[in-house]
């Protein structure tokens, strides 16, 4: 399995500076960065409906597709700004993550057109982003604020802190060389 880092706070904004400026037939959940603010696999990200999201509690429950375990979250002011932006802009769309083009109008973005993107993105900049980096990247980000591991644990909907550890690249070499790190 292919791995990819998370991406910095600065290795974000150049994505989402390069996909905003660039003239797409769709939008994806990596230019307007509600991948990184819902915190949600890309599966899950591509099916959601406006119907789904009620932004006037900042809410949005969900059964997520991979584990079939349902998710409450909420949504931060980051995220409702570019979802009501996108509803505004788009009213008659069904779908967050709509394409626009004639050839598959009214239909969810496909995962392999956001692989696409992503990947056009990474090479553009040099850096290793895919479909995954938004929802490793607010787990890192988290991490590297203090959050401590079982609430994004939680977040992330991991069944347990030794999964989030791996998924975040804490590994057991990490872990020793704390021991050289801290001399006391």
């Amino acid at each position: 399995m292919n791995t990819v880092s998370a991406l910095s706070r600065t290795e974000i904004d150049l994505v989402h500076s390069l996909l905003t400026n660039k003239n797409s037939v769709h939008f994806t959940p990596m230019s307007g960065k509600p991948g990184l603010n819902l915190s949600l696999r890309i599966s899950d990200l591509l099916a959601l409906k406006f119907a789904d999201l009620d932004l006037e509690a900042r809410s949005l429950t969900l059964i997520e597709s991979k584990t079939g375990k349902k998710k409450t979250l909420r949504l931060n002011a980051a995220a409702v700004a570019v979802i009501a932006r996108r509803q505004q802009k788009h009213p008659a769309d069904a779908w967050l993550f709509q394409v626009h083009s004639n050839r598959a109008r009214h239909n969810p973005v496909s995962r392999v057109s956001v692989s696409r993107v992503s990947k056009e993105a990474g090479d553009l900049l040099g850096l290793s982003v895919n479909i995954h980096s938004m929802r490793k990247s607010r787990g890192k980000a988290m991490f590297d604020a203090d959050v401590p591991i079982e609430k994004i644990a939680k977040v992330l909907n991991h069944s347990d802190t030794g999964v989030t550890l791996r998924y975040l690249g804490i590994t057991r070499e990490a872990v020793l060389q704390t021991y050289d790190d801290f001399e006391l």
